[in-house]
């Protein structure tokens, strides 16, 4: 696609999932789109997604790298210095052995491994509307989309993807392996929660998952990913194991 095609692009992609969103989130428009909910769901993901690639691909554009404001000293360190694995590691580890033990937990629970009834019944929870006071979910296309897996009996098949995502996601956040992508899942099944309404341990845990993802460079450095991301390498740089050279070391403070 021509450049000056993408470029014209992002803008109305942007007011479309900015205006699908807000039909969405509030209240009084919601209401007033009730008709249109599921075309406006779609419409809100497609150009979101749309949109997403479509920044992607203006990555490399004339002064898109050009940095306006310059962030503070202790960011840089903070999200870029090898140094502040250290700082990391704890917070990388509390997450890692949370997310550990609540997957083996469910690992050794029948009504998890045995056609989920517990999921189920943690969704119909969830999506059940009461005739006083506010529902679990606020937001009526997340409780659309639960519904949509409770009546294909999606707990069967979910329910394992919850408890190995979770085993997953704590061994790779101890062991500091690919540590980026443990955080952003472990971030997206928080996230998941906190939209069907179980607070819990959930804000804090997503809110290091966070920290975790942003510091994906260097999270992982007392740890496997030491190794592992010079070796992989990134989507946008080959590691060594894919015939890529080392790139030159950049002096942070």
């Amino acid at each position: 696609m021509d450049r000056r095609v993408r470029r014209y692009l992002v803008y109305p992609l942007a007011a479309i999932a900015l205006v699908t969103l807000a039909i969405m989130v509030v209240p009084q428009l919601e209401d007033v789109f009730a008709s249109f909910h599921t075309p406006v769901v779609w419409a809100f993901w497609i150009s979101f997604i749309a949109l997403v690639v479509a920044l992607f691909f203006e990555r490399d554009l004339p002064g898109a790298t050009d940095v306006n404001v310059e962030g503070p000293a202790f960011s840089r360190f903070l999200f870029n210095n090898t140094a502040a694995g250290l700082f990391w590691l704890p917070i990388r580890i509390f997450v890692g052995v949370t997310f550990l033990e609540a997957g083996l937990h469910k690992l050794g629970d029948p009504k998890w491994t045995d056609g989920g009834a517990a999921l189920l019944g943690y969704w119909q929870h969830a999506v059940a509307i009461p005739e006083t006071g506010s529902p679990a979910i606020s937001y009526e296309w997340y409780r659309d989309f639960i519904n949509m897996l409770i009546t294909n009996n999606a707990q069967t098949w979910f329910a394992w993807i919850v408890l190995l995502g979770e085993i997953a996601i704590g061994v790779g956040l101890i062991f500091g392996a690919l540590t980026g992508i443990a955080a952003f899942f472990g971030a997206l099944m928080n996230m998941s929660f906190l939209l069907a309404g179980s607070a819990s341990s959930n804000p804090v845990l997503f809110t290091m998952g966070i920290g975790l993802m942003l510091a994906w460079k260097v999270a992982g450095y007392y740890g496997l990913d030491r190794y592992l991301l010079p070796m992989l390498g990134t989507p946008w740089r080959r590691g060594k194991a894919f015939g890529g050279t080392r790139p030159e070391a950049q002096q942070t403070t």
